[in-house]
């Protein structure tokens, strides 16, 4: 997507060959910084500190950190180790395991010289899917926005929570990616977007990339999605997803589950907006199986911004001592979910809405 009119993915090749670059979203929306990733460590690191977030942006990561470890050493105990390492450092989003037993199942079949080079390029193939992926949903979900314009007759608010747009994958995004393509298409959106505690990923990256790209929105606290929606100033809800059960229970960003109630009892759409790697078709009941991620407590207990110098400071903001926990993500049940904006079209939050759409499952499930 654009940044001062030019084009960038959150992650691409680098000139070198054998690294890969990637946006450090930490310095983010202060410092626009590319960051090389060289080595099956730096990979980790980068998923783990979240220089790289987003659950299909993690996975396309993943893989390409797996191709960099075998550039090491490419023996079938090395990358049973690799996938290990890469896939305890983030265990909410499926995308993450996804595209590494995609590219390990891969690798048994090829010669241990070739390894490395061929799990670099499958990562490439990998992110390349994710762009087209991102792209259906926002045709598809911008489909949803203009049915709504035309029914209005006037610009739709959209109420957004954390950051699902092109830095959370590769490019476009998911819930963002039907507000970009509504844009560019003339449809007038507004969006409001949650500040998302405790890291502001709202405020800091979603509000980031609007911007950049000219989006109208205007950022929230928290606590003014439900307060916003009783008073008719939101048309819909759009939420990405870190991992979504087969009975399409949705795992998004601690807090999306409030925005959920919020919206179910003022009637207005909600929307989760993912890709098929965000599936876990293993699953069915999100609130009993889907295991949620403990983060420090230091991403409660303070925050970073900057001053009025220009430069950055980390501050306190909880009572010294007081304990602190703190939740990554939560769980919206399905029937709270109007339906799941995917690559294939929109399905009902249910197990044979996302049948319909992925009938190859069917005989798995």
């Amino acid at each position: 997507m654009n940044i001062d009119g030019k084009s960038f993915r959150t992650i691409l090749p680098a000139d070198d060959g054998a690294s890969v670059e990637v946006i450090d979203q930490t310095r983010l929306p202060f410092a626009f910084e590319l960051k090389r990733l060289a080595s099956l460590d730096d990979a980790a690191v980068a998923i783990r500190t979240m220089i790289v977030r987003g659950a299909p942006l993690i996975g396309v990561t993943a893989a390409y950190g797996l191709a960099l470890g075998l550039r090491e050493e490419a023996s079938d105990e090395a990358i049973e180790r690799a996938v290990e390492m890469l896939a305890a450092t983030r265990p909410t989003a499926i995308n993450l395991r996804w595209a590494l037993d995609r590219v390990a199942a891969k690798l048994r079949e090829v010669e241990f010289s070739e390894r490395a080079t061929f799990a670099f390029a499958e990562a490439g193939r990998i992110a390349e899917e994710d762009v087209e992926s991102c792209h259906a949903i926002g045709r598809h979900g911008a489909a949803i926005l203009a049915d709504l314009h035309q029914a209005k007759g006037r610009r739709i608010d959209v109420l957004t929570h954390c950051n699902a747009g092109w830095l959370a994958t590769v490019d476009w995004g998911t819930a963002l990616a039907p507000i970009y393509v509504a844009h560019e298409t003339g449809i007038p959106v507004h969006v409001y977007v949650d500040e998302t505690r405790p890291r502001n990923q709202g405020a800091a990256l979603t509000a980031f990339e609007l911007n950049a790209h000219g989006v109208p929105h205007t950022v929230i606290a928290d606590n003014a999605g439900g307060h916003l929606m009783q008073h008719g100033k939101v048309d819909v809800c759009i939420v990405g997803s870190d991992r979504t059960t087969a009975s399409g229970d949705v795992c998004n960003k601690i807090g999306t589950y409030l925005k959920a109630l919020a919206a179910s009892d003022n009637r207005v759409p909600f929307y989760a907006a993912l890709p098929f790697s965000t599936i876990d078709w293993t699953l069915d009941d999100g609130v009993a199986q889907i295991p949620i991620e403990e983060r420090d407590g230091r991403e409660v207990s303070h925050l970073t911004g900057r001053l009025a110098d220009g430069g950055l400071a980390t501050i306190e903001v909880v009572s010294p001592g007081s304990p602190v926990a703190n939740p990554a993500f939560d769980v919206t049940p399905a029937r709270l979910v109007t339906g799941i904006i995917t690559e294939r079209g929109v399905a009902s939050a249910d197990a044979e809405g996302l049948l319909s759409l992925y009938p190859e499952r069917r005989a798995a499930a």
